[in-house]
């Protein structure tokens, strides 16, 4: 099985190595043109010591002019092989990053519940830590692997023609070491792919644990952090260890092998000497072809380790990579124009497990302009009808519309842009102030953008930062407040005026004055539009058009404040509970 998969992620390699065809075949180019002209030198060496014939009788002039070609033929290998890496490094970056950007790409169109069942550091591992470490394997395998097999193929070659019955000692000792290497290659990818695979674990947990760090300290849960943390760790430095291990007596195991070869050579080659069949010269140039025929072996078998590592990293990537994307949308699907802000929600049925029903048979007609309130207790289902009005989820059964359309039969782009959304959690980008309020309407005037600051009251904290609009701010927010981070994104949604608005506790982290502004704001804003306000604090919804009232994914109650007061039901006491005197 694990054979298969090598095979399968190898090919995945090298039809994205493909693309750069030209690169590769001028590296292979490059790696025979300094192959053969480091195998040339030890033939002009052995000319040059067959000119020393003893110590008043040597040939100086011969010597000079085998010298000087040697200095040409070395400058040439030279040459050939800063090409050789030049092409290695081009195909090696260019193939990551075209992986990366596949990637990347990938977790755009992926579905919501991909993100939500994995740890954002699990994902993160595989797009940067597992591309470096296939990066590292697939460059050290281009610049020693056709190198190192075309040494072997030309040492022998050349040994040939010089001597056949040498050169046969050396075939025979040859597959030791090829069945060496085989063998600790067929045991480190497992291993790789496990350390792989917790490094992933590892950042997840670090991820996690520095995301929360105030948490972290105020529950006083650093020791049991650390201790899984160490736990983990310790797995990764078994695994690690294992993989290592193995791979490292690679290296000493192909060089015993290797020093049986050139003892073989040395000793049948000394032998033929003192029969008059070699020169002194041939004797030199063989024992250096011997080296030379033999030093691949322990760079290929390197190499075939640091593979195994790479492959398993590639492997995850390509898992990621070939996740099923979300749903595209259909090549006929409309774009939604003109809203006029009317919703649909007909016999609904929808739950993130298939065995535990969430919402059932919901049924919802919001008219024009109409504010709807979402209130009830926690899991009842209130985010989760946002996620399928936005369509970040599909439903199982029923359908949504908006429109009079099917949001399934239109492009996700438009209809999420008929949305303004503005989340209990707030998002921020690295950038400036001006670039997060712009991220709706990019083509926004200063004066726009200001105006929409003020209308929620942001102004006057966005001019007291040291550079105003044009602050740096980090994907935290920085310095700013959970409040001013909060205002921040409504401005954002206040710039855009969307034909429909989507205010899941919007105004949860702002302190009451404030709150009492931006509801006043966010009422002008709302006027017209068709509004879905999901909130905990009642005071904020009791001028909603009509509040539902939620439980076990089913509207129990609907109507206006005083409608729903007057039942004397689950409002009516949720209400009384957080103004009951």
């Amino acid at each position: 099985m694990a054979k298969a998969n090598t095979g399968t992620t190898v090919k995945k390699v090298l039809l994205r190595i493909k693309r750069y065809w030209f690169f590769l075949i001028l590296s292979i180019l490059m790696a025979a043109v300094t192959v053969a002209s480091s195998l040339y030198v030890p033939i002009l060496i052995g000319n040059a010591i067959d000119y020393i014939i003893g110590p008043q009788n040597v040939e100086f002039k011969a010597i000079t002019a085998i010298l000087s070609e040697v200095g040409i033929v070395i400058a040439i290998t030279a040459l050939s092989q800063w090409i050789m890496n030049i092409c290695n490094n081009k195909i090696t970056y260019h193939v990551t990053r075209d992986i990366r950007d596949e990637a990347i790409e990938k977790i755009e169109v992926l579905p919501l519940k991909y993100i939500d069942g994995h740890s954002y550091g699990e994902v993160v591992s595989r797009v940067i830590a597992d591309v470096d470490q296939f990066a590292d394997g697939l460059l050290m395998g281009f610049t020693q692997f056709f190198s190192g097999v075309l040494t072997i193929l030309g040492t022998l070659g050349f040994m040939l023609s010089i001597n056949v019955k040498i050169t046969l000692v050396v075939i025979v000792i040859t597959p030791l070491s090829l069945f060496v290497a085989s063998f600790i290659a067929k045991h480190t990818y497992q291993m790789f792919k496990l350390q792989s695979e917790t490094r992933g674990e590892q950042t997840a947990l670090i991820d996690e644990m520095i995301g929360g760090q105030k948490v972290v300290q105020a529950y006083c849960y650093e020791d049991e952090a650390l201790e899984r943390f160490d736990e983990i760790n310790d797995r990764l430095q078994k695994c690690s260890l294992k993989a290592i291990f193995y791979s490292s007596i690679t290296n000493p195991s192909t060089r015993f092998i290797n020093s049986l070869v050139y003892a073989g050579v040395a000793v049948s080659g000394a032998i033929s000497a003192i029969y008059g069949r070699l020169t002194v010269g041939q004797l030199s140039c063989f024992l250096s072809y011997a080296n030379q025929y033999t030093k691949p072996f322990n760079e290929i078998s390197g190499v075939v380790t640091e593979l195994q590592n790479a492959i398993a990293c590639a492997a995850r990537i390509f898992e990621l990579i070939e996740e099923e994307p979300e749903i595209p949308d259909s090549k006929d699907a409309a774009v939604l124009e003109n809203v006029d802000g009317t919703v649909d929600l007909e016999h609904v049925a929808f739950s993130y497990v298939p065995d535990k029903k969430l919402i059932e048979d919901f049924n919802l007609h919001v008219k024009q302009g109409q504010r709807i309130a979402i209130v009830g207790p926690t899991g009842c289902g209130k985010t989760t009808l946002i996620n399928l009005l936005m369509r970040f989820y599909d439903v199982n059964d029923g359908k949504i519309s908006v429109s009079g359309i099917d949001i399934r039969e239109m492009t996700r782009h438009s209809l999420r842009a008929g949305y303004g959304m503005v989340l209990q959690d707030t998002w921020l980008k690295t950038g400036t102030i001006r670039e997060n309020i712009v991220m709706g309407k990019p083509d926004a005037t200063d004066e726009e953008v200001i105006a929409a600051a003020k209308a929620v009251h942001a102004h006057s904290f966005i001019k007291r930062l040291p550079k105003g609009y044009d602050t740096f701010i980090t994907e935290d927010g920085g310095g700013l407040s959970q409040g001013q981070k909060q205002l921040l994104c409504i401005t954002r949604v206040m710039l855009c005026h969307p034909p429909m608005l989507i205010l899941d506790e919007a105004t949860s982290s702002i302190d009451t004055r404030t709150e009492i502004k931006i509801q006043n704001a966010f009422a002008k804003l709302m006027e017209g539009r068709t509004s879905f306000i999901v909130a905990h604090r009642l005071s904020t919804i009791q001028n909603a058009d009509v509040i539902l009232v939620m439980k076990d994914g089913k509207i129990i109650e609907q109507g206006n404040h005083e409608e729903l007061l007057a039942k004397q039901g689950f409002y009516a006491n949720l209400y009384q509970s957080q103004f009951a005197k």
